[in-house]
């Protein structure tokens, strides 16, 4: 058996494993980011509201909605420019 050759051949291999594990070491890096930059970068549309949130924009509506109707009850038109 030629040891010249057998070290090589090692050497060949033990390059090749060193570019195995960086390549899954990048993987890691890139893949353990992804869930930082989904969270960075928020979710669209609206919110969810709590029930009590619920609640406050339901009275401000309905009284919203009852002064545009006695608004327009006055000189039964629509109110202009809105």
């Amino acid at each position: 058996m030629d040891l010249r050759k057998a070290i090589q051949d090692l050497y060949a291999e033990k390059e090749r494993i060193e570019r195995v594990i960086a390549s899954l070491e990048e993987l890691q890096r890139t893949s353990s980011a992804l869930p930082e930059l989904a969270r960075m970068a928020g979710r669209r549309g609206r919110k969810d509201m709590g029930a009590e949130e619920r609640l406050e924009v339901s009275e401000r509506m309905k009284k919203y909605w009852a002064s545009r109707r006695k608004e327009q009850g006055r000189d039964g038109k629509p109110p202009s420019g809105s």
